[in-house]
């Protein structure tokens, strides 16, 4: 105050400011009128357990403001991978496609930057494939979106308390759409008209979805390391085959998965995605099958070896050279034909009657992804008949 030459006390002004500041008006927001057909998406967190683990994951929830009708599915991730997954499955499960989507600034398919929007290159493709615009909103301008925000903070203490469990999210995913059934059959807030009802005019506003279902991945060549694995995210790696080490790799982003390919192309196989801050090691050691048969004295420091159920390890670890190759193939051609657990279950059983060979190794893998190795066979048909015809009474021959 004394640099502007104000000789008053302190006290004065601050009475005058808190005059000021009492009389101002409190701002007004303008009330949208929404017609039938567009929708607004935003993230939240929630707690959830998979597979037994405590975890958060983002969920992505697709409202309606017309209807106050809405959609949520969980992901690991904002990525635009994820988005797009969660659109096209809430497409596919309402039968259409909402002409315009609003989205936040900051979500992973694009932000505005003054009046240029910088959109994901697969989201890009992904809007151009379902013929619907976008629009984004303006930074910290969460009123142009307030529906899906109520919505976001209405599912999370709806759907997702008490911390639900699951063991495949994309299951948990089909189920958690059907769940907007209670909520349709309630009253809109405003309209007192049954939300389903109104929902109605919202589909008949949607876009016709297209004849060829997109697919949602965005491919990647991406440099291995010594060991043959792929980072993604500066963090998270995945097992390629040891011989791709310090080769580039084609690998397939997709919301759930990480795919590994030839470079024709071909999966080679297919990871969990890993999301979060914390490093990962994501390995199939069946692909290392090829290698270990070439070279069996790495059995012993191999992580497949990890990896082997204990009756079988103890087995293999027992065996001489020649033989464990021989369990090495074995365990090679069972796990191309049915997978790699199947074919260790196969072993491991074999090798708990004390010898494994792939005659008897063969059928049990067969039984384990057929009917199950518990189930009883099926009765074949009856063969009374064939004693009517060619037996006596009493059993003799005829």
């Amino acid at each position: 105050m004394e640099e502007q030459g104000y000789t008053g006390s302190y006290s004065i002004v601050q009475r005058y400011l808190k005059k000021c500041r009492s009389q101002q008006v409190e701002k007004a927001n303008l009330e949208f009128i929404w017609d039938p057909g567009p929708a607004q998406v935003d993230f939240g967190e929630a707690d959830f357990v998979e597979t037994g683990k405590p975890c958060r994951k983002k969920y992505l929830t697709v409202s309606f403001p017309y209807s106050n009708d809405g959609y949520s599915q969980v992901f690991g991730g904002e990525t635009a991978e994820c988005v797009c997954q969660e659109l096209l499955d809430i497409f596919e499960f309402i039968g259409g496609v909402p002409p315009l989507l609003i989205f936040d600034n900051a979500t992973g398919v694009g932000h505005r930057i003054g009046d240029a929007v910088h959109e994901s290159e697969l989201f890009s493709r992904f809007r151009a494939h379902y013929h619907f615009r976008v629009r984004f909103c303006n930074p910290y301008s969460g009123w142009e979106k307030g529906n899906v925000e109520r919505k976001v903070g209405y599912n999370r203490a709806n759907l997702f308390v008490p911390v639900p469990h699951f063991t495949q999210i994309e299951k948990y995913n089909q189920k958690l759409l059907l769940q907007h059934d209670k909520k349709a059959e309630e009253l809109h807030y405003k309209k007192q008209v049954p939300i389903r009802e109104l929902f109605e005019e919202d589909r008949k506003a949607l876009l016709v979805l297209p004849p060829k279902r997109f697919n949602v991945c965005r491919y990647e060549w991406l440099q291995a390391d010594g060991y043959g694995k792929v980072c993604m995210d500066g963090k998270h790696f995945y097992s390629t085959a040891p011989e791709n080490a310090h080769r580039k790799v084609l690998t397939g982003v997709r919301a759930h998965t990480i795919d590994i390919l030839t470079d024709g192309g071909q999966l080679m196989t297919s990871h969990r995605r890993m999301f979060g801050e914390g490093r990962t090691d994501v390995s199939d050691y069946s692909t290392t099958l090829a290698v270990l048969m070439k070279n069996s004295g790495a059995w012993h420091d191999s992580g497949l070896r990890r990896e082997t159920p204990d009756i079988l390890r103890t087995y293999m670890d027992a065996q001489p050279k020649e033989k464990l190759k021989d369990c090495l193939r074995i365990m090679n051609e069972l796990t191309n034909q049915y997978g790699f657990q199947a074919a260790a279950s196969a072993m491991e059983m074999a090798a708990s009657w004390g010898s494994v060979n792939i005659c008897d190794a063969s059928v049990l893998a067969a039984r384990i992804t057929g009917y199950g190795i518990e189930t009883p066979p099926q009765p074949g048909p009856s063969l009374s008949v064939y004693d009517e015809a060619f037996l006596r009474k009493g059993g003799d021959a005829s």
